[in-house]
């Protein structure tokens, strides 16, 4: 994907960060419960090189405290390392894994983001913001417990919007299949 169409995919991404939100706390703790910011930071990692990935983790929860206040300034170094972890590790892991199914490769991807996110945003908390009064027990209960059923809806959505974005053409094919590009070269 040329660089113009990953930027146009992470300005959408990074729209998206602060308008999802704002949606989603309109019900009472949605925010903490579906983790909604994730949604197109996973999305932009997904379909895009792990730098513009990065750059969505690093600025979607930035440019949503700018424009909306959520999340609190309080949270926001945590929500930037887990967004930026988030980013970064979608589009690594696209680029690493290829076990030539784009549903398996979608779900290690996600799947790795989510965790590594967490222990890095737990480990923040942990060391510098909460030193000595944050527990294994609270980090699992924030990062997992809470927010089960936006990680549910996180696996189910996520690589579902990155197929039907690659069969509209919008992102490229993780794995053309063999008998269109047969197709195509003979001019059919």
């Amino acid at each position: 994907m040329s660089v113009v169409k990953q930027s146009i995919v992470t300005a959408v991404c990074l729209a998206l960060c602060v308008v999802l939100p704002m949606a989603f706390h309109a019900i009472p703790r949605g925010g903490e419960i579906y983790d909604p910011m994730f949604f197109p930071i996973m999305v932009c990692g997904l379909s895009c090189d792990w730098g513009f990935g990065l750059l969505c983790g690093i600025a979607g929860p930035i440019l949503s405290t700018l424009f909306t206040g959520m999340p609190p300034v309080a949270d926001l170094p945590t929500m930037v390392v887990q967004g930026a972890f988030c980013g970064l590790l979608c589009g690594l892991m696209m680029l690493w894994v290829h076990t030539r199914h784009t549903y398996a490769d979608l779900y290690i991807a996600i799947i790795v983001a989510i965790v590594v996110g967490s222990v890095a945003a737990g480990a923040v908390k942990a060391l510098i913001f909460a030193a000595g009064k944050y527990s294994i027990r609270m980090w699992a209960m924030g990062y997992f417990v809470k927010c089960l059923p936006g990680l549910i809806i996180q696996l189910v959505l996520v690589p579902s919007i990155i197929v039907a974005l690659m069969k509209a053409h919008l992102v490229p094919e993780r794995y053309p299949s063999r008998v269109k590009a047969t197709s195509v070269e003979a001019g059919e």
